[in-house]
């Protein structure tokens, strides 16, 4: 049988989450997230945060890794005040997760960023973000939809190259593109919806969650990638 490649997938840092008789803290992670990584062919670890030197030493026993979505990046990241609308930190995801990506992008590792993932990517090296937007969350807590268009040529523009619809839930997004990304994927409205690295090997970031979708394409990619 051949062996499925092992994909790191980040995680939450909960004060409370509660389960059968149980309230407390937990690392947790919503289940499309392994679920996706397994109907693509690879095998789902969970990343919780840990301390930032010991990043390369996880990535360097996986195939390949997922920053997964979450809360709003802190602004002292990119060198920005808060906006009113932006949310709390998440102080200690907010290390771990830069070091997972400096250590990927380092060791060569195939790299998907997810929602906060791809903006977590921009901002590592070295871009900005627009801290609040209109039309990219329906209601607080319900998933919503919209068309975007991949760049010809791109890597995402080659693993989807036609126009499509995908769950989309966020209300930040990429300002100014990070040092060698390119925009490969944009909404009617422009927003850039995918960024990728073209010098980089396998790097890629999707502003939506396909976790909620159905398409398998983009984290097929990456496991196929994982694999070499």
């Amino acid at each position: 049988m051949v062996a499925r490649p092992l994909i790191g997938v980040s995680t939450y840092l909960e004060s409370g989450a509660r389960w059968g008789v149980w309230e407390l803290e937990a690392a947790l992670l919503p289940a499309g997230y392994p679920r996706l990584v397994q109907r693509a062919g690879g095998l789902a670890a969970m990343l919780p945060p840990d301390d930032p030197a010991h990043a390369a030493a996880a990535v360097a026993r996986l195939d390949g890794l997922v920053i997964a979505g979450g809360p709003d990046v802190e602004p002292v990241r990119y060198g920005a005040e808060p906006h009113p609308r932006t949310g709390p930190p998440a102080r200690a995801r907010d290390a771990w997760e830069l070091a997972l990506i400096d250590a990927a992008l380092e060791a060569g590792l195939p790299l998907l960023g997810i929602c906060r993932g791809m903006q977590l990517l921009n901002v590592a090296l070295g871009g900005t973000l627009v801290q609040h937007i209109d039309g990219h969350a329906e209601a607080v807590g319900v998933f919503g939809s919209h068309s975007v268009k991949p760049v010809p040529g791109s890597l995402y523009g080659d693993v989807v190259p036609e126009e499509a619809s995908v769950p989309t839930y966020h209300h930040q997004a990429v300002e100014r593109l990070g040092e060698g990304l390119v925009a490969s994927a944009y909404a009617a409205d422009g927003t850039v919806e995918a960024v990728e690295l073209p010098s980089g090997g396998w790097v890629l970031g999707v502003q939506w969650h396909p976790e909620m979708g159905e398409d398998l394409r983009v984290m097929r990619g990456l496991v196929r990638a994982a694999g070499g």
